[in-house]
């Protein structure tokens, strides 16, 4: 079946009860039929996954020590190297694009025995909230077709979300990973700045703010995927912490764990839908045993992260895309031609940016001084239908980039923060929450992920994909 995760997949391999190859054919099947109409896919590599699929099942029947994700297929957002396949960034620039090596986290994956199944789609250069581009296309929300999967991994969510894939990778430098998860029901985690190495993935700026991600529909298959995602690989300079995965808050009874929770002030207008399932989220934290309150950030609300973001993004970003894009017009789509179009900062105005920065990585510290998480949205609406360039939530008017607006903090902080669905809007969309912590406290978002999916009403729910 397509929809077991990978955990699940793993076991039925190394128990013999399922082939490695016929795990790889079913996917295959199910992308044949569900893939058309999402477009998530764009590079298939089909010929090679049935090989080593193969050759997986044949080192389960010699009874050879077999790694975490033996014989499970994965796909990998099309920003992150993958050797001797296309990796065309989303951009005709790129078309035919080889890499000779695969990236840090693909690598690891492939080390643990997991098969490369497809490439996915994304927006030109990763930097849209929407996945759409000149090369491949725009992808579908599986949950509705009239919607976005948002971006810039949203072919990735899409994918695996319809049951295309059970795990993947994509990269999160605002929301990236987090939107699209909420956007499609599905499990993201961007891990502690640094934890996973970076190398391999373009853009390769502003570095600081780029993270590598796993994907899954799972908390289990992302705490396991993390766990052979971290650590140093001695290239990424970012990369240093070592992992740890049992050393936090988790390790605390649930009624010393202390939970704030926030929707409004400081992430600007939230509508009903996701409101209301913040708020749920809140309780059931609450019916479980652990602390739980209402609370306010005020460094939040004083910085608007996506300010921040905007006038710091531009100016680093800017001169690679215009070097890129040089005397090709014909093959530059509207994503950077906004980004060269966009006005830089003053040096005042980007030092002004870093300064508040710096306050609002000092107010989250004080913050977690008290708490041990904290729960809030995701996005400020759920999926939103293809090319909006406005927002309306709550009688007010917003621009379209106002969906990064309770996402962004955490790249410019580097905080740890997973995104999970945890309800369903009023026309039938996933809505998600954002569990975040301290820094390096991954464990303990994992661990409150878990606790949340355990009681989770919308667990384990597909889209009917009645077009596939």
């Amino acid at each position: 079946m397509p929809f077991e995760d990978a955990v699940q997949l793993a076991a039925q391999v190394a128990s013999r009860e399922r082939s490695p190859v016929e795990i790889v054919r079913t996917h295959l099947a199910r992308i044949a039929t569900a893939n058309p109409p999402l477009n998530a896919i764009v590079t298939l590599v089909a010929e090679q996954a049935i090989a080593e699929a193969k050759r997986a099942e044949q080192a389960v029947m010699r009874g050879d020590a077999l790694g975490p994700l033996h014989g499970v297929p994965f796909t990998v957002k099309d920003s992150l190297d993958t050797a001797g396949v296309l990796t065309q960034r989303g951009s005709p620039i790129f078309k035919g694009r080889i890499p000779a090596a695969d990236a840090t986290s693909v690598a690891r994956l492939r080390k643990a025995g997991a098969i490369l199944l497809a490439k996915t789609n994304l927006p030109e250069f990763s930097y849209a909230t929407e996945t759409d581009n000149l090369l491949t296309g725009r992808t579908n929300n599986p949950w509705n077709l009239d919607r976005t999967p948002g971006g810039s991994s949203g072919g990735e969510a899409a994918a695996i979300a319809a049951g295309i894939s059970p795990l993947g990778l994509g990269s999160d430098v605002a929301i990236s990973v987090r939107g699209p998860a909420a956007h499609t029901g599905i499990v993201a985690l961007k891990a502690t700045h640094g934890r996973v190495p970076t190398t391999g993935h373009w853009p390769e700026v502003p570095r600081r703010f780029w993270h590598v991600c796993p994907m899954a529909r799972t908390v289990r298959d992302i705490t396991l995927a993390y766990s052979l995602l971290a650590g140093p690989d001695g290239i990424d300079g970012y990369a240093t912490s070592p992992i740890e995965l049992t050393a936090g808050a988790e390790s605390k009874p649930a009624h010393e764990l202390r939970i704030g929770w926030l929707v409004e002030p400081g992430f600007g207008p939230i509508a009903p839908d996701v409101a209301a399932t913040v708020a749920a989220a809140a309780k059931a934290f609450a019916d479980l045993g652990f602390q739980v309150e209402p609370v306010r950030i005020p460094a939040l609300e004083e910085n608007n992260g996506l300010d921040l973001y905007t006038k710091l993004h531009i100016l680093e970003t800017k001169p690679i895309i215009a070097r890129v894009t040089e005397g090709r017009p014909d093959e530059t789509f509207k994503f950077a031609s906004r980004i060269l179009a966009t006005p830089d900062p003053s040096p005042a105005g980007y030092i002004a940016a870093s300064q508040a920065v710096e306050r609002l990585r000092s107010g989250f510290a004080a913050y977690f001084q008290q708490h041990d998480a904290l729960l809030c949205p995701v996005t400020p609406v759920p999926a939103p239908t293809h090319d909006l360039s406005e927002l309306v939530i709550n009688g007010e008017t917003v621009t379209a980039r106002h969906i990064l607006r309770a996402t962004v903090p955490f790249n410019l902080t580097g905080l740890p923060a997973l995104s999970m669905r945890f309800g369903t809007s009023s026309d039938g969309l996933p809505v998600g929450v954002q569990i975040v912590s301290r820094w390096l406290a991954e464990p303990t978002v994992l661990h409150l992920s878990a606790c949340l999916e355990s009681v989770s009403s919308v667990a384990g729910l597909h889209p009917d994909l009645r077009y596939g």
